[in-house]
């Protein structure tokens, strides 16, 4: 598989120095995506994007989680949402904490499917 690289970073640099976890919830997350269609993943700095026309979700990795930006059409309300900011009239980010690939279930592959059918 070729290394996906944007600006002179790659999937693979935002992985270095963190728990083996983070990857695995990424890779879990990753796989429930591409179940709706094709996924681009775009490194930048400090995060990576995940890409359906538009980006729908991004994804910064820390030591030993990931802190997931989800694009949506309204406010979602959840406790797992730490943080939510209206971006324009109608549109939301909404960040969720990943701390285990556990985290990765209906509810939030709910989210990222409606996230990936707004940036189609």
């Amino acid at each position: 598989m070729m290394a996906i690289t944007t600006n002179g970073f790659t999937i693979k640099s935002h992985f270095e120095r963190k728990d083996a976890i983070v990857r695995q919830i990424y890779d879990r997350m990753l796989r429930s995506a591409q179940k709706f269609g094709a996924v681009g993943e775009e490194p930048k700095k400090t995060s990576i994007h995940l890409v359906n026309r538009t980006a729908f979700a991004g994804v910064a990795t820390r030591k030993g989680a990931i802190t997931l930006t989800i694009k949506s059409d309204r406010k979602l309300s959840s406790p797992r949402i730490h943080k939510s900011e209206q971006t324009s009239a109608s549109r939301f980010h909404h960040e969720v904490r990943l701390a285990s690939p556990a985290d990765v279930d209906s509810e939030l592959v709910k989210w990222l499917k409606d996230a990936y059918a707004l940036s189609a």
